[in-house]
């Protein structure tokens, strides 16, 4: 019968704090959203291009060496859904950019916020034919930079050869939408 009466008290208690925590919880306003300046995503693709990602063997990339021309950057994990949906047909678009030895128009490069291993073992899996870089958590911080702002995934920038970002996604990609921008850069 004593245990019964603790385990009532403390049920009691917990139903206390859970009705004090939607009280305040309803009444605490919600952060307003941070606004990008327009001065932040050029200065996020600076940051990016500065930046220098272990790709799947372990080897330093500059991220340097894909300026001058337009970039679509993927930001992307093996434990996210939409991420593994998207990625095949992201490795199938810059299989036809690079396709016949013709000249490609821009680059695709995934960063991908997870481990090496994870990484390399889903590149091999899914014959992702585009440069993956190691971002770890980094990673995330370099997403935010071009507006990311909760770190979700995927999340993809399109930069144009000037080095000025032209657009964000977040989500699963619409290729159909994704293959209009990249024909109007």
């Amino acid at each position: 019968m004593k245990k019964n009466k603790k385990l009532a008290v403390v049920a009691a208690v917990a139903v206390i704090f859970c009705a004090l925590g939607v009280v305040f919880g309803s009444k605490t306003k919600a952060p307003a959203p941070v606004a990008a300046s327009a001065a932040a995503p050029a200065a996020a693709a600076t940051n990016l291009y500065a930046q220098s990602l272990n790709d799947l063997a372990g080897k330093p990339q500059a991220l340097s060496q894909w300026k001058g021309k337009p970039l679509l950057v993927n930001f992307w994990a093996t434990w996210c859904g939409p991420c593994v949906q998207e990625m095949p047909e992201l490795s199938a678009l810059a299989n036809e950019e690079g396709a016949n030895g013709a000249t490609k128009r821009y680059n695709i490069i995934g960063v991908g916020i997870d481990s090496p291993s994870a990484m390399s073992e889903f590149a091999t899996k899914h014959n992702i034919k585009y440069p993956l870089l190691v971002g770890g958590m980094g990673g995330t911080e370099l997403s935010r930079a071009f507006g990311n702002t909760n770190g979700g995934l995927p999340f993809t920038v399109l930069i144009g050869a000037d080095g000025q970002v032209r657009k964000t996604y977040l989500g699963k990609l619409k290729f159909d939408e994704l293959k209009a921008d990249l024909a109007g850069l």
